[in-house]
């Protein structure tokens, strides 16, 4: 989320950081972002020279869901460490254990976004395109394969700097699949932003989605790369299905009755009979090596999408891609996300966002736990209780 505004004015450092005691380890340069969590703004870190970005998201527990998000985003970034995925460099320790209603999130800083580097340049080269596909597929790789879903991916969250270096951010709806769990099944449709959602996700096409959805969101991605523009803004859920359907041609009858929501599966088995458009048509004077695997990572039916280590293989990365470059990640531990199917108070996400806190500052956490702090319930699960 720590991408450039318009230059706005600058908060005092003490006015940034109320009465946290580490507020004078960082000084403030400029805010370079705001929204609805609250502010992001860069800082030179004192005590390493670092610039960084600190994100200060306020009225954390106003609601559950919101507490949720926070918690989980912080989680993820704390346990997917790779060069594609931000970075997540500590948490300014609260005052107060109990009484804090606020953090601040330290991060890499990173000069731009996506969405400003394909505004900002119609004329991208070509391996400069093949190279942001890489960076964009090898992080799903890695995530993938520890059964992450990130699920909201679009240009603006693809962090940039001006060597052509992505990474992905706002892991805030990005869930863990675990084979156990009904968890899959039973997530939200309404996830990634309209433009970039998966046809699965426009009409709980199937009863249980996979990654599939985030190589989609990738597709339309590098389409707004290649073209300059999003490929599919659709302006409804029926309008994205028909510009979908306008370029990919109407889906085969085996994949329209595998949908399982009846007024989809009515509404495309209704549908005049769409021929697809050829690729070369519609993406002028591009690679057709590029054309090849976009048209793989935008078919339709999530089945036939590769995962990212197949679309790693593709003869479109011949001389960029290498395995040993392209690492897997361990599937992440169920008892990490047990907050994601348990019911859990305003008490409990207060605790477990501290105990996250507590990861970046290891004396005051073993302190911590000496004490036992009667920690009760699922929480003695996750972090084991001192008695």
């Amino acid at each position: 989320m720590q991408r450039r505004d318009q230059r706005k004015e600058v908060p005092k450092g003490a006015e940034f950081f109320s009465d946290y005691g580490e507020a004078n380890r960082y000084k403030i340069v400029d805010i370079v972002g705001k929204g609805s969590y609250g502010v992001v703004c860069s800082a030179i870190d004192m005590l390493t020279g670092e610039k960084v970005a600190i994100k200060k998201i306020t009225n954390i527990f106003e609601h559950n869901s919101d507490a949720i998000r926070i918690l989980r985003e912080i989680k993820l970034l704390r346990l997917l460490r790779h060069p594609d995925i931000v970075e997540l460099k500590r948490i300014v320790m609260p005052p107060s254990r109990r009484d804090y209603r606020e953090i601040y999130v330290v991060f890499e800083l990173m000069e731009s976004d996506l969405h400003h580097v394909i505004k900002a340049n119609n004329d991208l080269k070509q391996e400069h395109q093949r190279f942001f596909l890489y960076q964009m597929l090898r992080a799903l790789k890695y995530m993938h394969t520890a059964n992450v879903y990130h699920r909201d991916l679009k240009p603006k969250n693809v962090l940039a700097n001006g060597n052509c270096k992505l990474k992905l951010c706002d892991f805030g709806l990005a869930r863990v699949a675990f084979n156990d769990t009904p968890t899959t099944i039973f997530w939200t449709d309404y996830v990634a932003t309209r433009w970039y959602r998966a046809p699965e996700l426009c009409g709980s096409f199937f009863s249980m989605y996979t990654p599939a959805i985030d190589i989609w969101g990738v597709g339309c991605i590098f389409a707004e790369v290649l073209l300059g523009r999003p490929l599919f803004p659709g302006k409804s859920v029926v309008h994205q299905l028909d510009l979908i359907t306008d370029l990919l041609g109407t889906p085969s009858t085996d994949t329209i009755s595998g949908v399982r929501n009846e007024k989809a599966r009515k509404y495309l088995m209704s549908m005049r009979k769409k021929s697809p458009v050829p690729f070369m048509e519609k993406f002028l004077n591009t690679d057709p090596l590029a054309l090849n695997l976009l048209q793989r990572l935008l078919a339709f039916d999530p089945k036939d999408r590769p995962s990212a280590e197949e679309a790693l293989a593709d003869p479109y990365f011949n001389g960029l891609a290498e395995i040993k470059r392209e690492p897997s990640c361990q599937p992440l531990s169920k008892m990490e996300f047990e907050f994601d199917w348990r019911r859990v108070t305003k008490s409990d996400l207060k605790e477990l966002i501290f105990r996250e806190i507590l990861e970046y500052h290891p004396q005051v956490s073993k302190d911590y736990l000496a004490g036992g702090n009667g920690v009760t319930g699922f929480l003695c699960v996750l972090v084991p209780c001192v008695v």
